[in-house]
């Protein structure tokens, strides 16, 4: 017999292999349907916002658009010295233009953040230049202030006349070009951006190493205590999750201050003196305590679901085999925890890092984060693309922290549940 008359026909006649594969392909479009709106919502809330951040970091136009003659006429200028008469002409028409349209506002605000004092100067030339004469604007605009003498003022203004830029990632990290095209630190009296990733980074590490030490005792209780005893326990560590994150850092604020409950009982037991009570608020103890009360059920719940799993036999049987009760631990126990430990210290660590509510009431001057200065940048001072290079430059670290525990660990033994 051929091979065509041995095929197996369905009941329509159609080959079975056909028809298999045609079935195959409508579950992968209802799979994909289905998968349609989590994959929406992903990319509106997730990569939509990333890629716009990315642009914004980058995107240098807005001056470039509003002295268009004044960078034509920079092209020519190495930056040694003061301009010539034509780029000072070119500037004066071009801020002439802005304040005639009320927008030389937001060029004295860009400017601002170049250099410090440009604001100002600017503000006053828009009200001394309605007096100039045609001609000689040089001498006429560094009239108005000292500051038009500087080169350094000549040299901010040029650095910001490319329409796409680094600039802003060199500032997160207390770095610029300077006019020679070499990228340098700022002076060290102006340098706290490095201070506080460092700080960040040191402080996510610390909250995560307190978190760790009380959360493992914990999750061991709730793992091997009975049931009754279990849940109580196990609503104590989500009562956190029943309040708002601000009314529990209020609370700690209440208690840590030097006429609250933490040091009237520090007083009252002897341990520090009336008028020597320690200062615990604003400052990084207090970023230490909030963000260990408040982030420590998030070490709890994933050593918790790894410890439920660990039979109690297994620590019998090393005891068993003459094992003392720390070396059973330490051999049999404590490995099998791995994965919870791993999930749990990635989580804190990751959420720490990103913190803003807690260590902004709490930390002070001290204890302040670098998403407390993300979160500055764009609602006082309104600077989005610096904003949104340091949100990147933030996620970067994060993505990064995940790799080098990809590398070291593996993420595939993470286990959260």
């Amino acid at each position: 017999m051929s091979s065509e008359s041995q095929k197996i026909l369905t009941t329509d006649g159609i080959p079975l292999e056909e028809s298999l594969k045609k079935t195959e392909r409508k579950n992968k479009i209802k799979a994909f349907l289905l998968v349609c709106p989590l994959l929406f919502f992903l990319i509106i809330s997730y990569v939509s916002p990333i890629i716009g951040m990315l642009f914004t970091s980058v995107d240098d136009r807005m001056v470039t658009n509003m002295l268009p003659k004044t960078f034509k006429a920079m092209e020519k200028w190495d930056g040694k010295d003061l301009p010539s008469e034509e780029v000072f002409e070119a500037f004066y028409l071009d801020y002439k233009i802005l304040v005639e349209e009320k927008r030389h506002g937001k060029l004295a605000t860009q400017m601002n953040y170049e250099k410090n004092g440009f604001k100002s100067i600017l503000k006053k030339l828009s009200r001394k230049m309605k007096k100039f004469e045609e001609g000689n604007y040089k001498e006429q605009i560094m009239s108005v202030h000292k500051r038009w003498k500087d080169v350094e003022y000549w040299r901010a203004l040029k650095r910001r006349g490319p329409s796409y830029s680094y600039a802003k990632y060199l500032k997160g990290v207390d770095m610029y070009e300077n006019e020679e095209g070499k990228i340098v630190e700022v002076p060290e009296d102006r340098r706290i951006y490095k201070i506080l990733w460092l700080r960040t980074l040191e402080i996510a590490f610390f909250v995560t190493l307190f978190c760790f030490l009380m959360a493992y005792p914990i999750a061991h209780l709730l793992a091997t205590l009975p049931m009754k005893y279990s849940n109580l326990l196990m609503i104590c560590v989500l009562l956190p999750f029943w309040t708002s994150l601000l009314v529990r850092t209020a609370s700690w604020m209440i208690l840590l201050q030097q006429q609250g409950l933490v040091n009237d009982f520090l007083v009252l037991i002897g341990i520090v003196a009336n008028d020597n009570r320690p200062v615990m608020m604003y400052n990084k103890i207090g970023t230490y305590i909030a963000m260990t009360q408040i982030l420590l059920p998030f070490m709890v719940l994933p050593l918790y679901s790894v410890m439920k799993t660990i039979s109690p036999s297994l620590m019998r049987a090393g005891k068993s085999l003459g094992g003392t009760p720390f070396i059973t631990f330490w051999k049999i126990y404590f490995p099998l925890t791995i994965p919870g430990i791993g999930a749990g210290c990635l989580l804190v660590f990751i959420l720490a890092i990103g913190y803003y509510i807690t260590p902004e009431l709490v930390g002070g001057a001290s204890g302040t984060l670098i998403s407390n200065q993300i979160a500055y940048h764009m609602k006082s001072t309104l600077d989005w693309s610096f904003a949104s290079a340091m949100g990147l430059m933030l996620l970067t670290g994060v993505l990064v922290v995940y790799w080098v525990y990809n590398k070291l660990v593996g993420i595939d033994n993470i286990k959260l549940g």
